[in-house]
C-alpha cells in the first residue's frame, strides 16, 4: 500500500486518536518516574518491572475472579495497589537508607531490582506469553470518523486526562503535593520546619509505584503480556521524562504525547520504519532544548 493511499483525512485523524490511547499509558508510567525521578532523585530502572508486574497480576486477578467486568474491574483496581504495596516495603526496608548515594550507584542499585523482578515473574508465571481478553462491554469498535475504533482505546482515551487532572490536584492543591515540590528543591529545609520528609518520600515513592502498576494494568488487554515487557517501557519513558524536563510531571505529558504521537504517524507514513519516528522527536527535541521542554524541578 502506497504512502498516498494512506494520507486521507480519516486515517489520519484515527491514527492520531490511536496515537493518543498509547498516549495515556506512556503518560501514566513516565508521570510515575517523573515523581520519583523529581522527588527522590531516584533513577529507578526498576519502575518499567513494576509496570511489567502489574500486567501480570492484572492477567491473574481477572482470572481469580471469574473473569468477565467484575474481574476486569477488580484486576485494574486491586493490581496497581499490589505494586503500591510492594513499593511500600522496598522503600521502607530498603530505598530509604540511599537517599544520599550517588545517582550511579542508585542506578546499579534498582538495576539489581530488574533482575530480581526478571526471575520472579519468571518463578510465578512463567516464560510463556499471557492474555488478558476483554470484557464484552470493551469488545468490537465504534465508527469515528467513518472507520471503526475500538471501544477500549475510547476508554483509555478518557482516563489520560483523568488522571493528569488528579495528579495536578494532588501536587497542588493537596498538603503532601505541596511539601513533596518543596521536598524536590530543598529537603534540608523542608526537614528544618519539622516536617517528617521519610513519610513524604515514601509517599511520593508508592504514587509512583501506584502508576507503574497502574499502567502496566490498563496495557495487559492491549497487547501479550510477557517477560521482557519492561525493556521497552522503561526506555520510552526515561526518554519522556528526559525530553520533558526532568521531574516534571507536565513535561511527562507533553514528551508522551511527543512520543505517542509521531509514533502513530510513523506507523502511517511509513510502518515499516515507524519506530524510527519517536526517537527521531527525541533527538530534535534534545538539539534544540538539551535540558528538556519544560523547567526541570532537579
Amino acid at each position: 500500500m502506497g504512502c498516498a493511499a494512506n494520507l486521507n483525512l480519516a486515517a489520519f485523524c484515527q491514527q492520531i486518536l490511536v496515537g493518543l490511547s498509547k498516549t495515556t499509558i506512556l503518560f501514566i508510567v513516565s508521570s510515575g518516574l517523573s515523581l520519583v525521578l523529581g522527588v527522590l532523585r531516584i533513577p529507578n530502572l526498576a519502575h518499567g518491572s513494576l509496570y511489567m508486574i502489574g500486567a501480570f497480576l492484572t492477567y491473574s486477578l481477572a482470572l481469580l475472579f471469574g473473569g468477565g467486568g467484575l474481574g476486569f474491574w477488580l484486576a485494574l483496581l486491586l493490581s496497581p495497589l499490589c505494586v503500591a504495596l510492594a513499593g511500600l516495603l522496598m522503600e521502607r526496608g530498603l530505598f530509604r537508607h540511599l537517599y544520599e548515594r550517588e545517582h550511579l550507584m542508585l542506578l546499579l542499585f534498582t538495576f539489581s531490582f530488574t533482575l530480581v523482578f526478571g526471575d520472579l515473574v519468571k518463578l510465578v508465571w512463567g516464560s510463556e506469553y499471557r492474555s488478558l481478553p476483554l470484557p464484552s462491554f470493551f469488545q468490537g469498535s465504534i465508527e469515528t470518523f467513518g472507520l471503526p475504533f475500538p471501544k477500549y482505546n475510547l476508554f483509555l482515551l478518557a482516563v489520560g486526562p483523568l488522571v493528569a487532572a488528579g495528579l495536578w490536584y494532588l501536587t497542588n492543591r493537596t498538603a503532601i503535593g505541596k511539601i513533596a515540590r518543596a521536598a524536590a528543591v530543598d529537603r534540608e529545609m523542608v526537614g528544618a520546619i519539622g516536617i517528617n520528609v521519610s513519610l513524604v518520600f515514601c509517599a511520593v515513592f508508592v504514587i509512583g509505584c501506584f502508576l507503574a502498576g497502574f499502567g502496566g494494568a490498563l496495557v495487559a488487554p492491549t497487547q501479550n503480556i510477557t517477560q521482557g515487557m519492561d525493556h521497552g517501557i522503561i526506555m520510552e519513558t526515561f526518554l519522556i521524562v528526559i525530553i520533558g524536563g526532568l521531574g516534571n510531571i507536565w513535561g511527562a505529558l507533553l514528551g508522551a504525547l511527543i512520543f505517542g504521537l509521531t509514533d502513530a504517524i510513523g506507523i502511517l507514513l511509513l510502518p515499516q520504519y515507524a519506530i524510527v519516528f519517536p526517537y527521531l522527536a527525541v533527538i530534535i527535541v534534545l538539539t534544540f532544548r538539551p535540558n528538556g521542554l519544560l523547567k526541570s524541578t532537579w
